[in-house]
């Protein structure tokens, strides 16, 4: 077990991290024909996971140079040959890396974010800590590492207040990959840590110290090789991005934070047809200015053409400045 480390928020002066991102677009040329060769359910071909018809990562992007000064290198992780139009590979600041890259070659295609995610910490030159932001993630107030740090130098865990599920509580039948996987998630942490509540992780970027993840996935090795066979997610995976600050926190390592902390820092909207509901969460956003916020993609298979343009209407106006990722003219 790594010792907790007691590096106060004094010695973050100065400290860069690198941030890291997962990215996927279905409209890529053949993607959606690869998906559908290998979907088995509807979970598998739901387009709420794979679609990026706002552009959310562009926007990411010019949030991060508006308000994280502390940031080294980007790394975008995705499939092969995805790479976005508009990305400048070129920048010195920039690194992307391909699944084939870090992932063994059997286990590739992959279209579970679950497995995906579980490779974070291979990625090469990567810092010891890095900031894991999803492209739906979008920095929206001047972010500090201290931010994510408690004075003690232990990483903040943003948890909800309310109890994520168990096995026992679900319908295996009925019940989402992604709520069977953290139930199974909680399963395995009760087994290491003892029973106890355990809490809803909040959707925004987590700060992750990368041998600390490799711990944990050497820790869970049999149900974390389980999770990285799967093509997709399926009920006997865990989620590492809800596993991993459980595991900090329960191990010493990071603090769980008030659901009041929690709210103050990272906000969320749920992105639906329905234009007044859509319009209402984010002028809510605008009121509430939290550290982040996630833009969950809830449009379903049939996105409403004019909850797309006020979004993207929304996102020019609250970050119009190109980022130094993105290519001139």
């Amino acid at each position: 077990m790594i010792a907790a480390t007691g590096r106060g928020q004094a010695e973050d002066k100065g400290e860069t991290v690198d941030i890291v991102y997962t990215w996927v677009d279905d409209s890529f040329p053949g993607y959606r024909e690869l998906l559908a060769t290998h979907a088995g359910t509807a979970h598998d071909s739901n387009p709420n996971r794979t679609r990026d018809n706002l552009e959310l990562l562009r926007y990411s992007l010019r949030s991060l140079d508006a308000h994280v000064p502390f940031a080294r290198k980007i790394y975008l992780l995705s499939c092969r040959p995805q790479i976005p139009a508009w990305l400048d590979t070129d920048h010195p600041d920039l690194v992307v890396v391909h699944h084939d890259d870090i992932m063994a070659p059997e286990i590739l295609p992959t279209f579970n974010s679950f497995a995906i995610v579980s490779h974070l910490a291979k990625l090469p030159g990567l810092s010891r800590t890095f900031l894991y932001f999803e492209d739906d993630m979008l920095a929206f107030s001047p972010l500090k590492l201290a931010d994510f740090r408690e004075p003690d130098g232990r990483a903040k865990a943003f948890l909800t207040g309310k109890a994520s599920p168990v096995l026992a509580g679900l319908d295996p039948e009925r019940a989402s990959p992604w709520n069977l996987a953290m139930a199974n998630a909680n399963r395995l942490l009760e087994q290491r840590f003892g029973p106890g509540r355990r809490r809803y992780l909040a959707h925004g970027p987590q700060l992750i110290d990368a041998a600390l993840f490799e711990e944990m996935c050497e820790e869970f090795r049999e149900v974390i090789e389980a999770t990285r066979a799967s093509r997709f997610r399926a009920g006997h995976n865990v989620p590492p991005e809800y596993l991993y600050p459980h595991f900090a926190a329960e191990s010493g390592h990071a603090h769980a934070v008030s659901p009041a902390e929690t709210r103050r820092a990272m906000g969320y909207a749920s992105l639906e047809n329905f234009l007044p509901w859509t319009f209402a969460q984010l002028r809510y956003l605008e009121w509430a200015k939290p550290l982040a916020v996630t833009l969950n993609d809830s449009f379903g298979t049939a996105p409403n053409p004019r909850v797309v343009a006020h979004m993207r209407r929304t996102l020019e106006r609250w970050f119009p400045v190109p980022s130094r990722f993105e290519k001139r003219g």
